[in-house]
């Protein structure tokens, strides 16, 4: 009878008290650190919030997600276009007229859908957003390195419950702009210096992963790879041509980015933009490349959920994207991780790779009710992207064998299930490794990362015309994993095969064939004395700091090219 009453005619969408719900009651309120309110925003000022609305048939989507990535199925690299998801997962016409009509009548304006119709952004003042949503406040915010402003509410909204299965989120309210976890290391003392390096460059990276100089996109494919940036931050092309001019010498290479999705600003370069594109494009050389730059347009968008807009709304994308973007899983609420794992779904159900630094924290920390835990980071612990760990030269100043760069994030996920392609690697790194964190830090059964690793220490980077040395994170490593696979596509496109598309299921399946195996050092975690800030160690094998290893090019281009 109360939901009855609740539904009644337009008025329950306007509905208070019992009549409404809370879609993100889990969602982390507290300020990061670094940011400070400058108090609240005022009503007449504009806001842009996107509305993610139910998606139907998410049963299927996993099935399909397998059948076109799993070499043995008879669908391997059928991918699905952008219009076939769309017709899978469109919401139905109850929700699209729902959701309109409430919108409408709150006196929202100039709203914008995608080719997938499952979000809709609308613009409306901020006395129509704190009607809209009850319970919001709208404040505006300045933090992170680059002073950025941002409008979010410090108080969690209601939606009314005649929405509660029209709408998953609304977003715009809560989640701040991640900031870089990159660090400039100190340099390390050498003891000597004859046949010496002085830092990671593409020509160490090519000599590393035994790349020749015939390793470069062909120039004859429609073949391109892109990263996406989410901080307030910005890549020149000067800066591109001068790393190039430095340290490209060697190697076929593009002199410029063939196209930036969103807008790049005119401020000063990034270190996190810069290495990303500098090192995707000397990586996967020659091949058109892409940036999407902080596509966040508006104070009160979430850049990282406009990159997600994006791929639903472009028929032709990159088939390779990486990213450097992450959050502690445990800050972010449920119906906005499960929805953000359903965006990854769609884009490896089309064949796209999306790769993701694991994070440059180690297993994490954080205490609980006085007890310590591992920490894991989203979306590192997706099950449908490829996530990028970090290693360092046993000998920071000779090209050796890689050992574990113990800032390389990795762990088991608080949140999604251990995926089935990695059931039997998990399972034999648990049973057989010799030191083993305490079981009550970390949760043996969820979805386990890294994948894969490549180089993260001692990397030199240009910004803002000065090049800069020893700058590390898994931000590195994921552009050279990234274009690496990009020259594989290459060859397989050259020889009339589909892209990759999503790597893991082949990836566990072939045991990690054409990678280099790590097997020495742990990564940092809780600094207590039952773990003394270690986390996890690397051995034979997957493990959950480095996963299968870092690439031997030649090994895995024959491991990956067909079928």
């Amino acid at each position: 009878m109360k939901l009855g009453a609740c539904l009644l005619g337009l008025l329950a969408l306007f509905g208070v008290g019992k009549c409404t719900y809370s879609p993100e009651p889990d969602q982390q309120l507290t300020l990061p650190p670094g940011w400070v309110s400058l108090g609240r925003v005022d009503p007449e000022e504009d806001l842009s919030l996107t509305f993610a609305l139910r998606q139907q048939n998410l049963e299927r989507l996993p099935k399909l997600v397998q059948a076109v990535s799993d070499p043995g199925s008879p669908r391997y690299g059928k991918y699905l276009s952008l219009e076939e998801v769309a017709e899978l997962v469109r919401p139905s016409p109850l929700t699209l007229h729902t959701v309109q009509k409430w919108l409408l009548a709150a006196g929202a304006r100039n709203c914008q859908s995608v080719i997938t119709q499952d979000f809709l952004t609308c613009r409306m003042s901020v006395r129509q957003a704190e009607l809209l949503l009850s319970g919001s406040e709208f404040h505006r915010y300045v933090g992170g390195p680059a002073e950025t402003h941002v409008v979010r509410s410090p108080r969690p909204y209601r939606l009314p419950k005649a929405l509660a299965s029209h709408v998953d989120f609304v977003g715009g309210l809560h989640r701040f702009p991640p900031t870089s976890s990159l660090r400039q290391r100190p340099e390390p003392q050498a003891a000597e210096t004859v046949g010496l390096h002085l830092g990671v460059t593409p020509s160490i990276i090519r000599k590393r992963y035994n790349l020749t100089a015939q390793d470069v996109g062909s120039g004859t494919t429609n073949n391109s790879q892109a990263c996406a940036q989410f901080l307030e931050q910005y890549f020149h092309d000067s800066d591109l041509a001068e790393f190039m001019q430095l340290f490209g010498g060697d190697f076929a290479h593009q002199a410029s980015v063939a196209h930036v999705v969103g807008q790049q600003g005119r401020g000063r370069a990034g270190i996190e933009a810069s290495l990303d594109v500098e090192y995707l494009m000397s990586a996967g050389a020659n091949i058109s490349t892409w940036v999407y730059s902080n596509p966040g347009r508006h104070e009160s968008q979430e850049p990282f959920l406009q990159w997600l807009l994006l791929l639903s709304n472009e028929s032709a994308l990159p088939p390779v994207h990486t990213a450097s973007y992450g959050d502690d899983e445990d800050s972010l609420s449920s119906a906005y991780i499960q929805r953000v794992n359903t965006e990854f779904m769609k884009a490896a159900a089309r064949g796209l790779t999306l790769l993701f630094a694991s994070g440059d924290s180690g297993a994490g920390c954080w205490s609980t009710s006085g007890r310590h835990q591992f920490r894991p980071s989203f979306p590192a612990s997706s099950p449908y992207v490829t996530t990028v760990g970090g290693t360092s030269f046993q000998n920071p100043f000779r090209i050796t064998n890689e050992i574990v760069d113990y800032i390389s994030g990795g762990g088991f996920s608080n949140v999604f299930p251990r995926a089935p392609y990695q059931e039997e690697a998990v399972a034999k790194f648990l049973s057989s490794s010799p030191k083993l964190p305490p079981s009550s830090y970390f949760n043996a059964s969820g979805r386990a990362y890294p994948d894969v690793a490549a180089l993260s220490d001692g990397y030199w980077v240009v910004s803002n015309r000065v090049p800069i040395p020893w700058v590390s994170g898994t931000s590195a490593s994921t552009p050279v994993f990234g274009g690496i696979l990009s020259l594989i596509n290459e060859h397989r496109i050259l020889n009339g095969r589909p892209p990759l598309g999503f790597l893991n299921p082949r990836l566990y399946q072939q045991h990690g064939a054409g990678l280099f195996d790590v097997t020495r050092g742990c990564h940092e975690s809780c600094l207590n004395e039952e773990v003394q800030g270690q986390g996890f160690c690397s051995g034979p094998g997957w493990d959950p700091v480095t996963g299968w290893g870092t690439p031997n090019f030649p090994a895995l281009l024959k491991t990956l090219i067909d079928p």
